[in-house]
């Protein structure tokens, strides 16, 4: 790795020179996403100046500091000769009304002030000026500011900037000396099973070559720490600087954080983040972000640089506990303490949106023309095929923009009266003129239409946001600021979907069974999006225990066809487990019936009844699980516990539920769930804790509206819209479900699946090649084929014990 030290102009000055409060009830909350949005104001402006006037000029500075040296760069938004001399153009869009605007916001005038003494630097320039340019993008009304340097003047306050930042270059040299000499000395933590080095060893060229990797890793096989180990190698040998260990699940976080301890124990000098939501980490008990609700937002800028640096400088690990302590020592907001250590620690471990998701990504590494020496490790990868559709899509519900207005009308009554120029009035008429549109549209719909385009909302929407903006610059009005505040958020999300509408989108509107009507962006296919963040790095290892078929996830998640692909052998001894279906059973919607429900109910029993021992039964709907119940609580034997999960189980409810399936019961218990729901994935029952997983159906998704249009989308762009929309997130639901039994080498237990449609080759062909020697069996041999196996197991353990005893 070079001893360079890059940074940004404006980075550098949002960094050293930030102070103050954090508040989200003033304007400056949405100039972060002006600026992302303000390309088009930015164009626009730079186009009108004429040819004299140079746009997007870029500037840079390598300053030595010691042995090693800092380089400053960045894009002038334009810089022109007057008569008097050269100016330096900084423009910003914003959507705070000017007339508020009474001096340049000092990080913006920071920035053209550093684009203006690299400028004059290179030019050899005596003096030069500066001029903030604040368009509001509503209006498109422009604000200019102008100011004249010495070059002495500048100079010398740009080298108080740069020292002031010197301490952080050189910690970061520094650290990275020690962390690179650490990682040589590093080895895998455990002797290799079958296939693990091969997979370590395809993990760190896919980095090595930049490419995506796509892993299917049966569970136990050691995927987490088979990516980890390579990727940390691969830092090693500069092939990326930042690791981001990308997961949707709580528990694999641990795991994570699990197998980095591991390698730190061999001697990794490794500094390992775990960002933590925002509601959960929060230190108030209301999650206000303003001075006068919570003490920790008051004076935060003022803080937050001593403390990330005392923290960094003294911790390796930061983990939900160590950032809350920080946090309460230097009196600063807990999450924001963990985003700005984030950009100083060698490893990441988050949820996906913070790397994807536009409205709450770490505009610290991905913001618009961001890129880095980053490597992405996504774990249950699986997953992220809806979540990306959830983060790239946007909607708007007509009954919000109605409520709001009649909360609006109401506050006006009570303080502004019918002056049509108060900013209350005005805030009303814009709700209106949106809620006007959603009526119209509501109008054309019966129950779900798709749409061409939206027309003019967009500009509507623009015009409502400028107008809520200016509300909440005045007013105090807690509860009223609230409700403008989370359709403000709404509108803005939605805009930023407005600007990525393109082929992998489609628009329509539904009215739903409740009555409401909502404006969809969907994104149907988001592996254009995701592609866009992956490559602000250098390279992905998507990796799962359920990502089959592989060809239906590289198209989802990644436009690059050459993307890698591995199988992961499996170390397990196939003769530990038995996969059974049950060729005589539906559960097809037309053959939903009471004696087809008797049927699973048998089935359960008899498998129940071949071993005591603790098994998961899951259906695809609360419905089916309880007329299944239903039906097995008249035939349930005596030595079996049933417990069934609900819809709305608290989180003590769900660990006791887990609790229960303890070791060494003395009856057999029986668990009654829901497939895809929290017991379907991510829990982890091992050896005697679960004996048995029996999934009744194929998991088909519920046919609804949005199903459909995907269906639709994909049946006209390749034929195969039933296999999109409902045939592969179902079987990946019975794939997860089923990989709750057989953790670890030690595990046994039975797979049952009651459905014959799992004997169709459509079906068969998802498989994973583990459940190759799966076979057929009715509810007359279930009994024989169930004891065969657990015979056999018990001749598998007394063989065991009997080669135990000749070694000894």
């Amino acid at each position: 790795m070079s001893q360079d030290i890059r940074i940004s102009v404006r980075n550098l000055v949002e960094f050293i020179l930030r102070s103050g409060d954090i508040d989200n009830r003033r304007g400056m909350m949405a100039d972060k996403d002006a600026m992302q949005m303000g390309s088009r104001a930015h164009r626009k402006i730079q186009g009108s100046k004429g040819s004299a006037y140079q746009s997007e000029v870029f500037l840079s500075g390598t300053f030595p500091c010691g042995d090693f040296s800092i380089t400053v760069e960045g894009r002038a938004d334009g810089i022109f000769q007057e008569k008097d001399g050269v100016v330096v153009d900084e423009i910003k869009g914003i959507f705070r009304s000017l007339e508020y605007l009474k001096e340049p916001v000092p990080v913006h005038l920071a920035q053209a002030k550093c684009y203006a003494y690299l400028y004059a630097s290179r030019q050899e320039l005596d003096k030069i000026g500066v001029q903030m340019t604040y368009c509001n993008l509503e209006t498109e009304e422009i604000k200019y500011f102008r100011e004249e340097y010495g070059f002495s003047e500048i100079e010398e306050w740009f080298f108080r900037v740069l020292e002031a930042y010197k301490k952080w270059a050189v910690y970061q040299v520094e650290w990275r000396k020690i962390r690179q000499a650490s990682i040589r000395q590093v080895e895998f933590p455990f002797p290799y099973r079958e296939g693990q080095r091969e997979l370590a060893a395809a993990v760190y060229r896919t980095i090595a070559r930049k490419k995506k990797l796509f892993i299917q890793a049966p569970t136990g096989s050691g995927k987490t720490i088979s990516t980890v180990f390579p990727a940390v190698k691969a830092v090693g040998e500069g092939l990326g600087d930042k690791l981001f260990y990308l997961t949707a699940k709580t528990i694999a976080r641990t795991v994570a954080e699990e197998a980095f301890e591991l390698l730190r124990s061999q001697g990794l000098e490794y500094k390992v983040l775990t960002i933590t939501a925002k509601e959960k980490i929060c230190l108030c008990e209301e999650m206000e972000c303003n001075p006068d609700a919570c003490p920790y937002a008051k004076g935060h800028y003022d803080r937050i640089n001593d403390a990330v640096y005392d923290m960094i400088t003294t911790q390796k690990r930061f983990r939900r506990e160590d950032i809350e302590a920080q946090a309460k020592k230097w009196m600063v907001c807990s999450f924001e303490l963990a985003l700005d250590v984030s950009l100083w620690v060698d490893a990441v471990i988050c949820d996906y949106n913070y790397v994807f998701d536009p409205r709450a990504h770490l505009k610290r590494f991905f913001a618009e023309g961001g890129k880095g020496e980053y490597l992405f490790l996504i774990d249950e990868a699986h997953n992220l095929v809806e979540r990306g559709r959830e983060m790239f899509s946007a909607e708007l519900y007509k009954e919000d923009f109605l409520s709001l207005k009649k909360e609006v009308k109401a506050y006006e009554k009570r303080t502004a009266g019918r002056d049509r120029r108060s900013p209350i009035g005005k805030l009303a008429r814009a709700l209106e003129r949106c809620n006007q549109y959603m009526l119209e549209l509501k109008r054309e719909c019966e129950n779900y239409e798709l749409l061409e385009g939206i027309g003019s909302f967009p500009v509507s929407l623009m015009n409502l946001c400028g107008v809520m903006e200016k509300f909440l610059e005045d007013s105090r009005e807690n509860e009223l600021n609230e409700a403008v505040l989370d359709l403000y958020f709404r509108a803005r999300s939605f805009l930023d979907i407005c600007d990525r509408l393109d082929e992998c989108y489609v628009i329509y509107t539904e009215l739903g069974s409740d009555g409401r009507f909502k404006l969809k962006l969907y994104c149907v296919d988001p592996s254009l999006n995701l592609q866009e963040c992956l490559n602000k790095g250098n390279s992905t290892i998507y990796f799962s225990a359920t990502l089959l078929p592989i060809d239906y996830y590289k198209s989802l998640l990644s436009r690059i066809p050459d993307d890698y692909a591995v199988y992961a052998e499996s170390c397990f001894d196939a003769k530990r487990k038995q996969v059974l279906i049950g060729q005589d059973t539906s559960t097809r919607y037309t053959s939903r019936n009471l004696l087809e429900y008797q049927k699973i109910a048998e089935y359960i029993r008899k498998t129940v009844e071949g071993k005591r021992g603790n098994y998961l039964v899951f259906f695809s709907s609360y419905r089916m699980l309880e007329d299944v119940a239903s039906c097995f609580e008249e035939i349930r034997p005596e030595c079996v516990e049933v417990l069934c999960q609900t819809a709305k189980m608290t989180e003590p409810e769900r660990e006791a539920f887990l609790e229960a399936f303890a070791e060494g019961r003395k009856d057999s218990l029986v668990g009654f769930c829901v497939m895809g729901s929290i017991f379907g994935e991510g829990i982890d029952l091992k050896r005697d804790r679960l004996i048995g997983v029996i999934v009744v159906g194929a998991g088909l998704p519920q046919v609804c509206n949005e199903r459909e249009i995907l269906k639709g989308y994909y049946d006209k762009r390749s034929g195969d819209g039933f296999r999109y929309a409902y045939l592969c997130p179902g079987m990946n639901k019975v794939l997860q479900a089923a990989g709750r039994v057989i953790r670890t080498e030690e595990d046994r237990g039975v797979i049952l699946l009651l459905d014959q449609r799992f004997l169709k080759y459509q079906y068969r062909r998802m498989f994973p090649r583990e459940w190759a020697d799966y076979s057929a069996c009715s509810l007359n041999n279930i009994e024989e084929k169930i004891q065969e196996f657990w015979s056999g197991q018990e001749e598998l353990s007394s063989l065991a014990v009997q080669k135990e005893h000749l070694v000894v």
